[in-house]
């Protein structure tokens, strides 16, 4: 009986899988938060390490070179402060070109009908 079991999960792995609206939404939410965040954890990474070698520095650990040790942690510190507006605008910029579309799939997913929508169906009607 365990076989068959394992005989249908093998077939659905080559079966063409049909897109749903939530498949869509999904991945259209992930297309919108992605590069945002991809950049943001890049930045995070290369500001602390900034950071980092700015501290050897100063503190001697690598050479003798405490004022560039101090001015490398300060662009460190500096670039982990603005990361996070920069990830927000990113976000937002993509959030915006991206935001019709979202709408159009929840509300196919959901059933909804848009605010919009039902204030143009109430004009026509009381036009009437």
């Amino acid at each position: 009986m365990d076989y068959i079991k394992k005989a249908e999960r093998i077939r659905a792995h080559y079966e063409e899988k049909q897109d749903s609206d939530y498949d869509r939404l999904a991945r259209l939410d992930r297309k919108v938060k992605r590069p945002a965040e991809a950049i943001a954890y890049t930045i995070g990474v290369a500001a602390t390490l900034l950071m980092g070698v700015g501290m050897c520095l100063s503190m001697k650990v690598i050479g003798n070179l405490a004022p560039l040790g101090i001015v490398i942690g300060s662009l460190g510190i500096i670039l982990l402060s603005v990361n996070a507006f920069i990830y927000k605008l990113i976000f937002n910029r993509r959030r915006k070109k991206y935001r019709d579309q979202i709408t159009e799939l929840y509300n196919a997913v959901t059933g909804e009908i848009q605010p919009e929508i039902i204030e143009a169906q109430q004009i026509v009607i009381d036009n009437d």
